[in-house]
């Protein structure tokens, strides 16, 4: 077996499970603190970040407004100089966009129209026998 520590808690160290921290940062019991708690201090605060997050803009953008607009722009200033290199301007984009959603909303109704001449070519045939049928009924009666 090998020679590890103890857990805080074991039968090897007693009176640990009685400690408790104090408002002046030491213990209450005479048990010993534990390697990581820093020889009785409590524990550290919040890093920078956590303690200043706490309001719903700053949670909302990710961070500070000033920090995220800055990453925005050199973000913007990469992703706009590869555009370029690759000849592609953001009018191109505009109207690449555009005629996309416009072949999208042609499509849409041509299927449309396709579906109302199905209903149309079925209609020819099952609405006049639907009807001699009903008239069939009626004769029966």
């Amino acid at each position: 077996m090998t020679d590890r520590p103890s857990s805080p808690g074991s039968q090897n160290n007693p009176g640990w499970e009685n400690a408790r921290w104090s408002g002046s940062g030491t213990q209450q019991s005479g048990a010993q603190a534990s390697p990581g708690s820093r020889d009785g201090l409590p524990p550290p605060r919040p890093a920078y970040r956590e303690q200043h997050d706490d309001n719903a803009l700053n949670r909302f953008l990710g961070g500070s407004p000033l920090s995220v607009l800055i990453r925005l722009l050199v973000v913007s200033l990469v992703v706009g100089a590869l555009l370029m290199w690759l000849d592609i301007r953001p009018m191109d984009i505009y109207f690449g966009l555009r005629r996309f959603l416009q072949r999208i909303w042609m499509l849409g109704f041509d299927s449309l129209r396709e579906i109302g001449a199905y209903i149309i070519a079925g209609a020819v045939i099952v609405v006049p026998v639907w009807f001699v049928l009903r008239l069939m009924n009626m004769r029966g009666k």
